[in-house]
């Protein structure tokens, strides 16, 4: 009963705030491209105190008393605007921003939106789609996923692959969101490029430990991705052309300040050079993808986006073997305005991840098909009701059909893991309440529910995994309903530094089964059933930020503690084609722990960061290494990455990359046994070994050719694997010809140096 007396106490003091003052709110965008701005400040010039910032939709409010105010509007490397107002009732202003003429061809590391010692959030880094560009990437294409792995915390899977984990997690515990559709598998040409064009890209943020209560489903991070939205006052074309493939942006408005339209594509042509020689004219190697959105305002309180991504890779070896897989989304998002105080997000999505493998054998060819796909619908407010306060909360629904694996020969399906069904509901609630000037809290919870529905065979499985019993028919089979709290504390110490705690649950019931140690894109997809729980992860993270010169370095230190349910692991000698895949998966508990150093300079002719990760991930699953814990797959003690950038002069800027990291924990083979003349190898303690370590150097250049008002041309020359280090990607083992009792481990390295070199263009 006190509890809720405290509530109800709580919204009439809110109430009664937000009925002694006037709502100052609006649109704020970019001047010359009527792109919405994240982030932008809006605050009195008689006390910066009292202010807010700008959504992820550039809509703002705040509340004023009534009288006469001077209101500043400012954002880094956009002229400030100051303007005088007189407020007697609630109006609407929209801002305009003019990007400033001495900071256009400024070096600015940061997001523009971010200031880590004011806000509440802990692990969260948001990216700049300007310095991904400035970064040397493999084969010369800039490269959002490969620019993530330079984060602390973050960790590449490895060379030739664009999958990557965040403390300690799987690969497949990444929430990774294209215009909030998520994205399955996020390579092209098996890791060598990502999913994601960055002509085609807004703004990028990563949550590393606890994001907001809007986002679940993963149990180690989010990365929220943003298209733009197209230029809605003029016409501009953006594109470039490298060695092994080539990019067009084109966008401009459809009714000048009203609508506008982006069309983004891109494809490589390495298959064509594939032609010129006699040994390799009949393989296909390629990718393609699209990117486009369109958007249209009804008026100051509506208005409509539509978003789509589609992509496709292509391998061929001859007629004997193929494969296909890409992904496919869809996002339909309305706006509307209620008043200065009330904004409402309605989605509509659609995701699509398959693939088709087709392998030609004169005895018996056959096909290998596997599919995930959403339907998902999303309703958030976002609600202001005083300066000190934030609301978020929403629902959304998500219907999930997975086909594992299907395969199909010439005389129909003759394997088949069951094709299934699941519902994921949620609803959530958060809240940005600053306290004080010192202390800032987000606090929020999320409660989900997964419905695991009929229609397909499930199986009841003893302890050895054979089946007892067999459920069908439509319904429900089994519920999963979690409760997911979320809190975060900035403790400001002064202007120049804080203090941060976060503690959050996540729920996953989507999981990724592998059993190599690389990625591929015929790895399973699977989601939780009778059999299979949803993971569960608890982490909780304290930290420290601080910023110098005026924000012109910035220094953090995070440790984290993350502990892991329901994890899912091959049981020894599995058979990865049995149809009842749940009998070759074993379960258990996870745990990972480490502390993330990161220097950053933000500012001026010279940038970039130092980052050091120490950390563990280990598992403990019953079946497995004798029931004891061992090294996940993804565990890396020491990853160190050095970034530098450099603008010589207007025209010219020079960068350069260096990266270690510990080897991955794997599983190779203790001994050997002869058995009829076949050797058998023998394998003891799972990942109890490791490949060799890992580091490269890339370097990278870009120089102006030409720019005017109208017109801009670069040159981008890079570097990759500068000293030609030969990084392990395979180390397949064998008998010596010369001494049958010896095993020689022979490694299979991608590549040495490769540069590349591309042209870039925008008028």
């Amino acid at each position: 009963m006190k509890q809720v007396l405290f509530i109800v106490f709580l919204f009439i003091q809110i109430f009664i705030f937000a009925q002694e003052n006037i709502t100052l709110s609006g649109i704020i965008t970019d001047a010359n491209s009527g792109e919405t701005l994240f982030g932008v400040n809006v605050y009195l010039e008689s006390d910066p105190a009292t202010g807010t910032t700008t959504n992820e939709y550039g809509f703002y409010s705040i509340s004023l008393p009534k009288g006469n105010h001077t209101v500043i509007v400012s954002f880094i490397t956009y002229n400030t605007i100051l303007v005088k107002l007189e407020l007697n009732e609630t109006i609407r202003k929209d801002f305009e921003l003019q990007e400033s003429e001495e900071s256009l061809d400024e070096v600015v590391l940061l997001a523009k939106t971010q200031n880590k010692v004011n806000e509440s959030a802990i692990s969260v880094e948001k990216l700049s789609i300007a310095s991904i560009n400035k970064i040397p990437i493999l084969l010369g294409e800039k490269d959002l996923i490969k620019t993530l792995q330079l984060l602390p915390g973050v960790k590449s899977a490895g060379d030739g692959q664009s999958g990557f984990t965040v403390r300690g997690g799987n690969i497949d515990q990444n929430l990774i969101l294209l215009d909030d559709a998520p994205v399955y598998n996020t390579a092209h040409l098996l890791g060598f490029f990502s999913t994601f064009n960055s002509e085609a890209l807004k703004d990028v943020t990563l949550y590393k430990g606890t994001a907001p209560a809007q986002y679940g489903g993963r149990i180690s991070s989010v990365v929220d991705i943003r298209m733009k939205e197209g230029n809605n006052q003029k016409f501009a074309v953006s594109g470039g052309i490298g060695l092994i493939s080539s990019k067009l942006n084109i966008e401009g408005p459809i009714q000048k300040g009203k609508s506008s339209f982006l069309i983004s594509g891109r494809r490589t042509y390495a298959d064509m050079f594939l032609k010129l020689t006699e040994e390799f004219e009949g393989n296909t190697l390629y990718f393609y993808d699209l990117n486009a959105k369109f958007n249209y305002k009804f008026s100051e309180k509506d208005q409509i986006f539509v978003s789509g991504y589609f992509g496709r890779d292509v391998l061929g070896l001859d007629d004997r073997f193929g494969i296909d897989w890409g992904n496919i989304t869809a996002t339909v998002r309305y706006n509307h305005l209620f008043n200065g105080k009330l904004f409402s997000n309605t989605s509509l999505i659609y995701s699509n991840y398959d693939y088709d493998i087709e392998i030609q054998n004169n005895a018996d060819p056959f096909s290998i098909l596997s599919q995930v796909q959403d339907f998902n619908i999303k309703q958030e407010f976002q609600y202001y009701p005083n300066n000190n306060n934030k609301w978020k909360f929403g629902i959304n629904a998500i219907f999930h059909t997975n086909n594992p694996g299907e395969i199909v020969g010439i005389t129909g399906i003759n394997e088949q893991i069951e094709k299934r069904n699941g519902l994921e509901t949620a609803i959530y609630v958060s809240n940005d309440w600053k306290v004080n000037d010192k202390l800032k809290i987000n606090y929020g919870l999320r409660l989900s529910n997964f419905a695991v529905l009929g229609g397909s065979n499930y199986y009841k499985l003893d302890d050895n995994k054979e089946v007892i019993d067999t459920i069908s028919g439509s319904g429900v089979i089994d519920n999963y309903i979690n409760i997911e709290p979320r809190l975060s504390l900035n403790f400001k110490l002064n202007n120049i530094s804080s203090l941060k705690f976060a503690y959050t649950r996540n729920t996953q019931n989507l999981h990724l089964i592998a059993n190599s140690v690389t990625t591929s894109p015929s790895d399973k997809w699977v989601m939780s059933s009778n059999n299979i729980k949803p993971e569960i992860g608890d982490q909780i993270s304290l930290g420290y930020v601080r910023n110098f010169d005026n924000n012109a370095f910035e220094f953090s230190v995070e440790t984290y503690y993350k502990w892991m349910k329901n994890q899912i692991d091959y049981k020894d000698g599995a058979n990865e084609r049995d149809p009842i895949i749940e009998r070759q998966l074993l379960y258990g508990d996870g745990r990972a722990y480490g502390i993330e150093f990161l220097l950053k300079k933000n500012k001026g002719k010279f940038t970039g960061w130092l980052g050091y990760t120490l950390s563990k991930s280990e598992k403990q699953i019953k079946g497995i290494n004798n029931d004891d814990w061992y090294a996940a797959r993804q565990d890396r003690p020491h990853d160190i990455t050095v970034v530098g950038m450099y603008e010589i002069n207007k025209r010219l800027n020079v960068s350069a990359v260096w990266t270690y990291q510990t080897g991955n924990a794997v599983t190779f083979p203790s001994g050997k046994y002869d058995i009829g003349g076949e050797t058998i190898w023998l394998y003891t303690e799972r990942n109890g070994y490791r490949m060799p370590d890992y580091h490269r150097l890339d370097l990278g250049m870009n120089y102006l050719l030409k720019k005017t008002d109208k017109y801009r041309s670069e040159l981008s020359l890079s570097l990759y694997n500068a000293y030609g280090r030969e990084n392990a990607f395979i180390i397949n083992f064998e008998e010596s010809e010369t001494n049958p009792d010896q095993i020689i481990g022979m490694q299979i390295a991608l590549f040495k140096y490769v540069p590349s070199i591309s042209w870039n263009f925008k008028f």
